[in-house]
């Protein structure tokens, strides 16, 4: 916990991203009773969503299983997905919480400072945090609001289902970052990367 709040002011919220053409999802399950970490790292291209390249990594689970904390248990297997691929991704999406997060450093905030690349956390549920009814309307958002602060979006990416938790991970601002999980998930409830990364991390 003292880690996160020392490295919550690192996370920046503003945009600091240059031009986007690899478009990463990543997703972490586990296996044997959880003693086994299985990450996945999905790539596709932007603006197509045609899936370019992907890595998964298994490792032993080295950090227990504890609320609000569940970066520490997830990150070094993703990094180590991550350092299989060919090249970087420009722009990565998590399965997770980034921002809205009770010391604003959930997963995504965490991977993104750790690896110095812009990230956004894509949660189906929430953590933190309080809002509006969402209208049920494609790319209608409502404001996450924890302790008087926007911490996230809560984003309508289809009609007739379930908002998303949209937070900040590292060098996006709000805006951005909805702007982005609406034109990855064009059919379905989730960004298409992170579907891609799901199917190999539970598969």
């Amino acid at each position: 916990m003292q880690l996160q709040h020392d490295w919550a002011p690192r996370v920046e919220l503003r945009d600091r991203v240059d031009a986007v053409y690899r478009l990463a999802g990543v997703d972490v399950g586990f296996e044997a009773g959880g003693s086994v970490t299985r990450a996945a790292v999905a790539v596709l291209a932007f603006p197509s969503l045609e899936l370019m390249e992907s890595a998964v990594v298994r490792q032993a689970t080295v950090f227990p299983y504890v609320p609000g904390l569940l970066s520490f248990r997830e990150i070094p297997a993703l990094c180590a997905a991550l350092d299989q691929l060919e090249q970087p991704p420009d722009l990565i999406l998590c399965d997770g919480q980034g921002y809205a997060h009770p010391r604003r450093f959930g997963l995504a905030c965490h991977l993104g400072v750790l690896r110095d690349m812009p990230s956004i956390g894509v949660g189906k549920t929430r953590l933190v945090g309080a809002f509006d009814p969402v209208p049920d309307r494609r790319g209608a958002w409502s404001p996450l609001i924890h302790k008087e602060e926007v911490v996230g979006a809560v984003l309508r990416t289809r009609r007739g289902v379930k908002p998303v938790f949209v937070s900040l991970g590292h060098r996006l601002s709000l805006d951005t970052a909805v702007t982005w999980v609406m034109a990855s998930t064009p059919r379905f409830r989730l960004p298409e990367p992170i579907r891609h990364a799901h199917r190999l991390a539970s598969n």
